[in-house]
């Protein structure tokens, strides 16, 4: 299983960046986690968009599915006509709301571009070789991580969080940890996110095998971020940059019990 970072800002992109977006795939699936804006430019310097089997969006902050309705437009206006419907997996309502903002015309392209599926804490979708489920987390609204694995590995992706109990059980075991740091350390607890430090002490009480960083403030500085982190979790961190991409393997017990 592979994943390949596409946006890792928090809120607003920076330059060179995009925010909250992605791709996973095993065999011939591909799935995409998030579309927050600029994400789709991203996708497509990687993948021909059309080959994507489903997306799944964690909340309904715009930093999160605004290039949705980006894709929708490259959906039903293909070179060889619309494409078929694609997969969109969706906290309930959010996609009610989306279609607020359009016309009658643009809110039945928007429906027909995809056919939706309410996310549902704890239910898994299976998308081909991969099985995802969403863990109801403590953010606002409904917010959702989501575990994916092939069968082998484990991806555990945060989305936006607060440190707790919920998080901590959607991560526990898995191999790699893809964890929101968007808040400097200065600013923990101001906001329902987590800092680098926290994300790190999530990773060590989770068991995760591998930390990565992602969903930041354009302005943080990363090598703090990767330092902080990997002092709480025990061992070194990875802060994701746009385009890197990432094994998905088992984590050996030696690896784990190290920070144990």
């Amino acid at each position: 299983m592979r994943l390949t970072v596409l946006g890792t800002s928090a809120s607003y992109a920076g330059p060179g960046q995009a925010c909250a977006g992605h791709l996973v795939e095993s065999g011939g699936t591909r799935v995409l986690l998030d579309c927050g804006n600029g994400v789709l430019a991203n996708l497509s310097a990687v993948i021909d968009p059309l080959t994507l089997d489903a997306v799944f969006v964690t909340h309904e902050h715009p930093d999160h599915f605004l290039d949705l309705y980006a894709l929708q437009a490259l959906l039903r206006y293909a070179p060889e006509g619309p494409a078929d419907p694609l997969p969109l997996c969706v906290p309930r309502g959010l996609f009610d709301d989306m279609g607020c903002l359009l016309s009658d015309r643009g809110n039945a392209e928007l429906r027909a571009a995809f056919t939706v599926h309410d996310m549902l804490d704890g239910e898994t979708t299976a998308v081909g070789d991969l099985l995802v489920t969403p863990h109801k987390t403590e953010h606002t609204g409904d917010s959702f991580a989501l575990g994916v694995t092939d069968g082998s590995a484990t991806l555990c992706y945060t989305s936006d969080t607060t440190l707790g109990e919920a998080v901590l059980e959607a991560a526990t075991g898995c191999d790699l940890l893809l964890a929101e740091a968007t808040l400097p350390e200065a600013y923990r607890g101001v906001a329902p996110h987590l800092t680098a430090a926290e994300a790190g002490e999530l990773a060590r009480a989770a068991g995760a095998g591998r930390l990565v960083l992602t969903h930041a403030w354009p302005t943080n500085d990363r090598d703090r971020m990767a330092a902080e982190a990997a002092a709480a979790f025990g061992a070194p961190v990875s802060v994701a940059c746009e385009y890197d991409t990432y094994e998905v393997v088992p984590a050996s017990e030696d690896e784990r019990e190290t920070r144990s």
